[in-house]
């Protein structure tokens, strides 16, 4: 098992200008963001400009908010706020002609753009057209933004649900554009999984480079650039104020640039044996179970990813303490793994061999399949029974990040990537680094686990932050997962609140995933991979779906009291029980018959049964 710390190559692209006539893209990255409701906008947008972001981007649903435009533009120049705004526009041609006279950006959704998503490509072309040519008169940007779960049917016939269909969604747009010889726009590709949003920009710079084009890429989910050096503009959705996304913001800029300079003069890494775009995890050997053996070896890693703890010789005087921080679930004092226990602790100094106290809590991690690993000096000094010996390999690690795409070269041994913080780091700067170094990796199927070490940061930080980031690369499921996005001005509900009262109601559901979306624009579209999905349907209501179907007579106060997932959980922890045996690759809890079978049973069921309950609560005012 290799351990080190696991760099990976950066090198940011070089893509023609596609600025508003404020900055250039080729000098650093911009940062944008979305505003929360329209009747403040004029404050928000102030707001937002003075912690420093460079775009400001607002929802304009119709008409009459196209009008207003034109007074929140003026007010904001009087008021010497040049800050270039961008209109976000959805199933409304005639909205984005008329916002292009006086924004400085439009961004459409190729999915949304028109209603009737049967439309041959000759009538889009005369339905866009107009608007590229206002652009171009009025010297506008256009932002061309492909949504994974808005895709059109006739994008779905011909490519299916998948990173290619987004790619060819956005560049029948781009040919348009490149015809009427209108060069001023910037391609974004949004997912709320993370993997098809990796595989969805590699794609579309590899098309581009094909066809010799150079436009810049706008990031809409951070996880896609971290380690590339793809994109020119970020954006990160958070379910806050619009102004608190700013900071996350500059932090990952910081980091990109940071490696982008520490790169300059080396090397570039070429892929050879893997499709970039949809390449599978890394095939590693994890441990095999012999006959006869008395230690069970397979419990050193996880199948789904392994998250791996550093301890001292002071934690282990605090036995049930140490305990709780390794996420073991206690009994009558004696530790127990969970679902999200950690898999194995690093002692880098074992207790002396007459500290009974100490090696009877460590015999007991052992008792319960956690592995102990420690340095072969230690182990030979002051032997531990059935420890596992960590070898110094780093000679090995010096070019890690080359030898593991390479399938070829017969390396299969396990990777643990391994991180230490300095002394009085932040966080967030903590949470983000992992992300950006770890992430990029894990996301792309390098690694089989996780070792975060900071020596004044509390284990129960570091444990959560290494189970989310397994989870947010697709690999490890320990609790509940959620999407939501980060309000606008279509939002129909208070969605900061909603959300926090859902999750309070449903987050002891592992393995689920739980949409939260604001309204019916984004919800079906950006929850594509959701089992469950609550969306904004008219104002005071909010919609259930199971997948993509839509559940009948389920209002605000039978999902909030959390009714619909709790009569549903035997589905979700048998599934569960069932995925556990499964190989490495974690298969979806619902199936898409399993989902329309649910919803089903669900719109029986509100006939049946819950009919008179829900009636009762909503007459109570829930």
């Amino acid at each position: 098992m290799a351990m080190g710390a696991m760099p990976a190559s950066f090198s940011a692209i070089s893509s023609r200008d596609s600025s508003l006539g404020f900055v250039r893209s080729s000098d650093f990255v911009r940062l944008s963001d979305l505003k929360k409701r329209t009747q403040y906008v004029r404050t928000k947008v102030m707001k937002i400009a003075d912690k420093g972001t460079d775009i400001v981007r607002i929802t304009v649903q119709g008409k009459k908010e196209a009008d207003a435009c034109f007074e929140i533009k003026n007010s904001l120049v009087q008021k010497n706020y040049n800050i270039p705004l961008v209109a976000d526009i959805h199933f409304a041609p005639s909205v984005a002609l008329r916002v292009a006279e006086c924004f400085d950006k439009i961004r459409v959704n190729p999915g949304n753009f028109e209603e009737d998503y049967q439309k041959e490509l000759e009538h889009i072309e005369q339905v866009f057209t107009p608007l590229v040519e206002k652009c171009k008169k009025y010297g506008r940007a256009l932002r061309i933004g492909t949504n994974h779960g808005s895709l059109s049917d006739r994008i779905m016939s011909y490519y299916g649900d998948s990173p290619r269909g987004m790619v060819e969604s956005a560049f029948e747009f781009a040919r348009i554009c490149r015809k009427l010889d209108f060069h001023k726009f910037i391609f974004s590709m949004k997912a709320s999984n993370p993997v098809v949003m990796v595989q969805a920009y590699r794609l579309l710079l590899s098309e581009m480079y094909l066809q010799g084009w150079d436009y810049p890429l706008h990031l809409g989910v951070t996880e896609a650039g971290g380690e590339d050096g793809l994109g020119d503009t970020i954006r990160v959705s958070l379910t806050e104020p619009p102004e608190e996304e700013i900071d996350p913001c500059r932090r990952l800029a910081s980091l990109g640039m940071r490696a982008s300079e520490l790169q300059k003069g080396v090397a570039p890494f070429e892929e050879k044996n893997r499709r970039y775009f949809d390449f599978q995890r890394r095939s590693g050997q994890l441990p095999v179970q012999k006959e006869g053996e008395e230690v069970d070896y397979r419990g050193i890693l996880h199948r789904d990813g392994s998250v791996l703890m550093s301890v001292s010789l002071a934690q282990l005087k605090k036995p049930e303490l140490l305990y709780k921080s390794l996420a073991a679930k206690l009994i009558v004092g004696m530790p127990f793994k969970d679902l999200a226990t950690v898999d194995s602790i690093l002692l880098r100094e074992l207790p002396q061999v007459d500290d009974n106290n100490a090696r009877l809590a460590l015999k007991r991690l052992i008792d319960t399949s956690m592995r102990i690993i420690t340095p072969l000096s230690e182990q030979l000094a002051k032997p531990l029974p059935n420890a596992m010996v960590l070898v110094n390999l780093k000679e090995l690690s010096t070019g890690d990040h080359k030898i593991l795409p390479q399938a070829d070269n017969s390396l299969n041994f396990p990777v643990i990537h391994h991180i230490q913080f300095p002394s009085g780091i932040h966080r967030d700067d903590l949470v983000i680094g992992a992300g950006a170094n770890a992430g990029a990796l894990l996301v792309d199927g390098l690694g089989d686990g996780l070792l975060l070490e900071a020596k004044d940061k509390d284990f129960d930080f570091l444990t959560n932050t290494s189970f989310n980031l397994l989870q947010g690369c697709r690999m490890r499921n320990t609790k509940t997962e959620y999407v939501s996005c980060p309000s606008c001005g279509r939002t129909l509900f208070d969605l900061q609140e909603i959300s926090a009262e859902i999750r309070e109601k449903t987050s002891h559901f592992p393995g689920v995933s739980i949409a939260i979306m604001g309204c019916i624009v984004n919800g079906p579209g950006e929850m594509a991979d959701a089992d469950f999905g609550y969306v904004g349907g008219v104002p005071g209501k909010i919609d259930l779906y199971v997948g993509k179907e839509r559940l009948r007579g389920a209002t605000l106060g039978a999902i909030l009291t959390g009714i619909v997932l709790l009569e549903q959980r035997k589905y979700i922890h048998s599934s569960i029980s069932n995925s556990q045996s499964h190989s490495q690759v974690r298969e979806p809890i619902f199936g898409k018959k399993t989902r329309s079978e649910l919803a089903h049973s669900w719109n029986k069921a509100v006939d049946e049964t819950f009919g008179p309950l829900i009636k009762s609560l909503s007459s109570r005012g829930w």
